[in-house]
């Protein structure tokens, strides 16, 4: 049906009582010859008028209209005429009672008079939950026909939102430029308008940069707006969008902050709590978990759905406030939805929950919606979500529902299903469990179902969407080559529309393809001006992160780096640090960029920065600016750029782990045995600007070691920057001595399924010969080589590495 109808039987009696006492009125509709006639009786008869009258009294005025030519048409007249606002909102009251034929009639012929009463008719469909019906295919329809003559961004933004959920991708981008240009030309534009542009981006999960930036300029500009329902809503489009905004983000918390004595009740504070807490200072952070433990038991199931949502993100560790709002979620298990049983649950077990009670409950409720859901997304979530419930104990109908379901899965929610099943294969095995086979079995069905959907595969960006979330031992051990075999035979579907979102699910995959890292570099050259400049940090990556030059290497890069150098201002700071240390794996070092990064006011805002952002994101950010300021010192020191993170390397050295796995112990073993004793050979060194290097031995100018004991050189003496960097690692040894730095790599160091050794090793191997090291690297696959099977066959391995180095 085209319409939602939520006609109780009374409403329908009436309905048809009143339709059938009016049929004179209908007649006399019908007889009517003039505009003004159908006016004067409407105008007579609003109390008495039914779906059929005002369906039949719009049809009689646009016929009135179609029988005029063109110069004696008075569309003005009628649309701005008083009786036909009172149709308009009778239509919209009476969409419930309307027929699929009197509906589209009646859309038919509203729409020859007014764009705007479309979008309020969209607006009523919308509301109704009428997103995928024949009628909402035909506003689209309208809307596509009509684009060009949208002037204003109100009713643009409705019909966004309104047709998201059938527009095809080439009308998703008309849509999309036409919002901007009213962005752009508009004299007002209000807050709500660009929230709905947001929204209709987060409809069709498109992160349009041009768009959002523009929107966001509206937010900003509009701060008195900016209360606890919009800041809420914003962040949710802008968390699914991964959209992220540095000054957003401190308008935003400075006014959150300032709010929270006045937000009382349990409503408000559970979105302070939710939109304030993952942003929050430490000092902040207190003020609203203390004030949380007093409301806490307030809570209704939603808020104290969103509230737990918030501790997840924020890592809470107060013990007092889990078990509260895990009493408080127990009580309302039942209330809540499969999905959102999901999301407790993830979020129970991350904060360490200790209620044994409450995980029963919840493995209960899961399972029991699993045995009777049909959808297969729901199914692989729910089975992931017990898979990683404490001492799960898988009864046999879950597998069997597993198994029938697996045909219709896509490729992400097999690989949720193999993460479970790969989860209970590891817990059977730790407890000596025989009830492996079964899971290993329907495991291997699981892996099929998944060669078979990628050889059926014929559309890159339907393939690309199953692969956005996919990550793990089944995707990384199982259907990798075939994913990658996947992509190459429909790479010439690879454009510059999906080119960031390919490029980024290649760097998740550590899988060096040459002839799709060739396709992207190509379609990036070619396409430079139509991508968003800080888009080039995704293309990029992949390069940099697997040590691979494409044809034409140099000129690639400089073209990229072109393309951004000029627009530095559209990045995000933290960003933009990120983009600086993946050139600088690449040996590339732009001085406008290394400029921008390295001065006071970037760092300033950076730090301001990173106030608001993830903890996690926090540290990898302020990790690479270190790995950036070293880079720079060590490769270029003509910059002058002052090494300025001693401390923070100091801090993050006192937390490191020091672990070392059985092929390090063997080799410092060793070591000990070729050098002359343990003296020669010292573990776990740190270089100056903190490199940390498994072993380091000194070999004389006779290429005889000496031992440490003899050595006397102050760390701190070393650090430092100049023309004359390069010779600083020489300091303090005798004539003619050399460092040698032994390094073992592991399969973290070497790209997927490859011997290819992955940028920052390089860079690494780089910057210690700066440093004066000669470096012999030990990988893996040699060091566990049946060719390396014996203690002999080691030692001279060892040997031939070290004292044959130049």
């Amino acid at each position: 049906m085209l319409c939602l109808r939520h006609i109780y039987s009374f409403a329908l009696r009436r309905c048809q009582f009143r339709t059938l006492s009016s049929d004179t009125l209908l007649s006399q509709l019908n007889s009517c010859t003039t505009e003004d006639q159908v006016f004067d009786l409407v105008g007579k008869n609003k109390a008495k008028l039914s779906e059929k009258h005002v369906g039949s009294a719009i049809s009689l005025l646009w016929k009135f209209q179609k029988e005029k030519s063109y110069l004696l048409r008075n569309i003005d007249y009628v649309k701005n005429h008083c009786q036909f606002l009172t149709l308009r909102i009778l239509a919209e009251n009476k969409i419930e009672f309307m027929d699929n034929d009197l509906l589209v009639d009646t859309l038919y012929n509203v729409m020859r008079f007014s764009l705007p009463n479309l979008s309020k008719f969209a607006m009523c469909l919308n509301d109704q939950h009428i997103y995928f019906s024949p009628l909402t295919g035909k506003i689209a329809d309208i809307v596509n026909k009509n684009l060009d003559s949208i002037q204003d961004t109100r009713v643009l933004s409705v019909l966004m939102v309104s047709i998201s959920s059938v527009t095809s991708h080439s009308f998703q981008k008309r849509l999309i430029k036409k919002a901007e240009v009213l962005l752009e030309t508009a004299n007002v534009i209000h807050f709500n308008h660009a929230r709905r542009m947001v929204q209709f981006l987060r409809n069709i999960r498109q992160t349009y940069r041009p768009l959002l930036e523009k929107c966001n300029k509206v937010f900003l500009d509009n701060p008195s707006q900016l209360d606890l329902d919009n800041i809420s809503i914003l962040l949710g489009l802008y968390q699914s969008l991964q959209f992220n905004n540095t000054e957003f983000r401190i308008v935003i918390k400075q006014k959150l902050t300032e709010i929270i004595d006045d937000c009382n009740n349990p409503v408000s504070f559970a979105k302070l709590f939710a939109a304030l807490g993952p942003m929050a200072g430490p000092e902040v952070k207190e003020r609203l978990i203390a004030t949380a433990l007093l409301v806490v038991e307030e809570f209704n199931c939603q808020q104290a759905l969103i509230v737990v949502e918030a501790m997840e993100e924020m890592e809470c560790r107060n013990s007092h406030l889990i078990q509260k709002i895990a009493s408080l979620l127990h009580k309302y298990l039942d209330k809540y939805k499969p999905i959102e049983l999901a999301k407790i649950t993830q979020a129970l077990l991350l904060l360490h929950c200790q209620d044994t009670e409450l995980y029963t409950k919840l493995r209960q409720l899961l399972a029991g919606y699993l045995q009777t859901n049909v959808m297969p997304t729901e199914i692989s979530m729910l089975t992931r979500v017990l898979s990683m419930l404490p001492s799960c104990q898988v009864d046999e109908v879950v597998i069997n529902r597993v198994d029938a379901v697996l045909p219709q899965c896509s490729l992400s929610d097999l690989n949720s299903l193999a993460t479970a099943l790969v989860r209970w294969i590891h817990h059977d095995r730790a407890h000596q469990q025989s009830t492996v086979r079964p899971y290993a079995k329907l495991l291997q069905k699981l892996s099929n179902c998944g060669y078979q959907r990628l050889q059926k595969a014929s559309d890159l960006d339907v393939l690309l969407e199953e692969l956005r979330h996919i990550s793990g031992e089944w995707f990384e051990e199982m259907i990798i080559e075939e994913t990658i075999s996947t992509c190459q035979r429909l790479m010439d579907q690879i454009t510059w529309m999906n080119l960031l979102e390919f490029s980024s699910f290649l760097m998740k995959t550590n899988y060096r393809c040459t002839p799709l890292l060739d396709r992207i570099a190509s379609v990036a050259a070619q396409h430079i001006s139509k991508i968003y400049p800080s888009g080039i940090y995704t293309i990029l990556l992949p390069f940099a992160i697997m040590n691979y030059d494409p044809p034409q290497s140099e000129e690639f890069f400089e073209t990229c780096i072109r393309h951004f150098s000029s627009h530095l201002g559209c990045f995000e700071p933290h960003l933009l640090v990120l983009l600086g240390y993946s050139l600088a794996i690449a040996e590339y070092f732009p001085p406008v960029l290394i400029n921008a990064i390295f001065n006071v006011d970037f760092l300033g805002k950076l730090d301001a920065q990173l106030e608001t952002l993830p903890e996690s994101l926090n540290w990898r950010v302020r990790l690479r600016l270190m790995e950036l300021n070293r880079a720079v010192c060590l490769e270029c020191p003509e910059f002058q750029i002052p090494w300025f993170h001693e401390r923070y390397c100091q801090q993050v050295q006192r937390k490191g782990n020091g672990n070392t796995n059985i092929a390090q112990e063997q080799i410092h073993r060793m070591l000990g045995e070729i050098l002359g004793g343990r003296q020669y050979a010292k573990a776990s060194v740190l270089t100056p600007y903190y490199y940390r290097i498994d072993f380091e031995c000194i070999l004389d100018k006779n290429k005889k070691p000496l031992p440490y004991m003899d050595q006397n050189i102050v760390l701190a003496d070393l650090v430092q920057w100049g023309p004359d960097i390069q010779l600083l690692g020489k300091k303090g040894l005798p004539p003619g001595a050399q460092r040698i730095a032994v390094e073992f790599l592991d399969s973290r160091s070497f790209c997927k399924n490859s011997c290819h050794l992955k940028g920052k090793i390089v860079m690494k191997k780089r910057h210690l010969e700066i440093l004066g090291y000669e470096v012999v690297q030990i990988p893996h696959f040699e060091w566990n080589s049946m060719e390396l099977s014996s203690k002999d066959a080691w030692m001279q391995y060892l040997k031939k590495n070290i004292f044959e180095t130049k």
